[in-house]
């Protein structure tokens, strides 16, 4: 059973107000993941505490780099459970995690975060191999 909205619509707000899509359909997953163009970082949300205290504020502090993917977009694990499968379904080869950071360059996964790279760590840490992963993959100047 998912947990109450009023729990979580802090939670989803955190990545919403930071530029991130909310996909909360396996249509809108689709729908996003079918634009293959440029760079996209995809985040699965969590209700725990790793995504509390590392993962969310470790992305909000990456996307404000000067060099950030062209889009952005969630999905939230335990919550939008069909969309979270979906996402999870295109990338097939990585086991499930969450939260984890997904980065795709013309529809190709190029760099994954799971769960167990940003459990116990600084979301400066998390923050840091994000943008280092926007340097590798995302173009000079690109999203405005």
């Amino acid at each position: 059973m998912p947990y109450s909205p009023l729990l979580v619509n802090p939670m989803r707000e955190e990545l919403s107000t930071a530029g991130f899509e909310e996909l909360t359909t396996a249509d809108s997953v689709d729908a996003w993941m079918n634009n293959k163009e440029g760079t996209a970082l995809l985040v699965i949300n969590s209700v725990c505490g790793c995504a509390a205290g590392m993962a969310r504020p470790g992305v909000r502090m990456a996307v404000e780099h000067s060099m950030r993917p062209d889009r952005l977009a969630t999905v939230f694990a335990g919550q939008d459970v069909e969309a979270t499968a979906r996402a999870r379904g295109h990338m097939a080869d990585v086991p499930p995690s969450s939260p984890s950071m997904a980065m795709f360059k013309d529809g190709e996964l190029v760099f994954f975060l799971p769960r167990h790279r940003i459990e116990g760590r600084a979301a400066e840490d998390v923050a840091s191999e994000l943008r280092e992963s926007f340097e590798e993959h995302c173009a000079t100047g690109s999203n405005g």
